[in-house]
């Protein structure tokens, strides 16, 4: 241990916080970090003239994007290599690998994960999934399981079921349970005349796909549904809102997704956990940063990262949320956007772990409110860099002022290589 940890675990000590615990805990807590970074959400899957040629939106171009699965797979050992504690790998749909064959997404089959699920298995990676409702011609008009076409409901039902199948088979091979989180962006730029007909269509859909299908196995598929705001192209009407997807996963017993990006700019998200977990029995949080709209910026080490941990330690519930990441900047070099973002969201989990949340709830009871307030001041420059330290060097980690010498490295032997 160095003399500055010995400092810091002290300091922490003097108010009841054992940061020997809290290390241990924040390391062990699984974070999923989400493929789409690696090469700007385009995927991998094979359409008519060749390979998918990209999904929603990524600012930027910056020379190294992966080209292929097996370098995305190599890029992702890489972050392994950079990111202390516990990860897992959130796979969306079109990172399938179909041997050079046109599938449709309504007939993927867990063959085309299985490279996938082998490096999961190689590297101890779980692996979570998600259906891709996005860039592809039967969303064109902007709606899928929403839309009035029959046939194109039918098709992205399908395409759901197929998905929950691959999470299912995910789950078995690496032995606990695989989150799948439903997002679509189904919406309208202007004011709808009927807003209510979509959002049935949508309603009966996902009771087909998901609440009443019989066919997956949902202790091992955990299924999650997505709500948002607005989006380019649906800045009015989105179908699955907040208020929607909050009822319709109360109402049938499926998990609420959390996205930090997917609010009013005025919002904060971290208000909201103590409310739902009341009657959601569980939330899957995605860490992302938005400015001044839905923007998924890099993730970084925020007062609204710090807020939302905070709040949930003090609320005790760390068994009922699951966190995973999700942006994506094309703009710098992918492997430090991973690297920045998910040892953010490690440091703010182990930042809340060290909160002195007895003593403040304690005090508030107390009706000392001032006293509350001065200790949460105080205990923003408890010595918490000599802590994190500690942690990177029990993990095998490098330091903050270490890690982007590795990734430079990685760029003039690997990604210099791509251009």
């Amino acid at each position: 241990m160095s003399k500055p940890y010995i400092h810091a675990q002290e300091a922490y000590a003097e108010l009841g916080l054992n940061t020997g615990k809290a290390i241990k805990q924040a390391l062990a807590l699984p974070i999923a970090f989400h493929c789409w970074q690696v090469d700007d959400v385009g995927g991998f899957e094979v359409k008519e003239g060749g390979l998918s040629g990209g999904g929603i939106m990524a600012t930027g171009n910056y020379p190294g994007r992966a080209r292929t699965p097996a370098e995305a797979r190599q890029d992702f050992e890489q972050v392994l290599k950079l990111v202390p504690g516990k990860l897992r790998l959130n796979l969306h749909a079109l990172y399938a690998e179909t041997a050079g064959k046109i599938v449709d997404r309504d007939a993927l089959e867990p063959k085309h994960f299985a490279n996938w699920m082998e490096w999961g298995k190689t590297n101890g990676i779980a692996l979570d999934f998600n259906p891709t409702f996005f860039a592809h011609p039967k969303a064109n008009d902007g709606y899928t399981l929403s839309s009035t076409d029959k046939a194109t409901r039918q098709f992205w039902i399908r395409h759901t079921v197929a998905c929950r199948k691959i999470a299912e088979a995910m789950a078995r091979q690496q032995g606990s349970p695989a989150t799948v989180n439903h997002w679509i962006p189904d919406g309208c730029k202007d004011y709808p005349a009927d807003r209510w007909t979509r959002r049935a269509l949508l309603t009966e859909a996902l009771d087909a796909a998901i609440a009443n299908d019989k066919s997956v196995n949902k202790k091992l598929c955990v299924d999650y549904v997505e709500s948002k705001l607005f989006g380019l192209g649906s800045e009015e009407y989105v179908v699955g809102s907040a208020e929607f997807y909050s009822s319709y996963a109360l109402s049938r017993g499926l998990g609420y997704c959390l996205d930090m990006g997917h609010w009013h700019p005025t919002e904060e998200i971290y208000d909201k956990i103590s409310s739902l977990l009341q009657f959601h029995k569980r939330l899957l949080l995605h860490v992302s940063r938005p400015i001044r709209w839905d923007s998924d910026h890099v993730v970084i080490f925020n007062d609204a990262l710090r807020q939302v941990f905070l709040e949930i330690q003090r609320g005790n519930a760390w068994d009922r949320v699951t966190v995973a990441t999700d942006y994506f900047d094309a703009s710098i070099n992918r492997l430090a956007a991973y690297a920045i973002g998910l040892r953010a969201t490690r440091k703010a989990i182990l930042y809340a772990l060290l909160d002195p949340t007895a003593e403040l709830q304690k005090l508030e009871a107390a009706g000392n409110r001032a006293g509350c307030l001065a200790l949460m001041e105080d205990a923003k420059t408890l010595p918490f860099g000599a802590v994190w330290d500690e942690a990177c060097d029990i993990a095998g980690m490098p330091h903050d002022r270490q890690w982007m010498n590795d990734v430079m490295q990685y760029e003039a032997s690997v990604l210099s290589e791509r251009r």
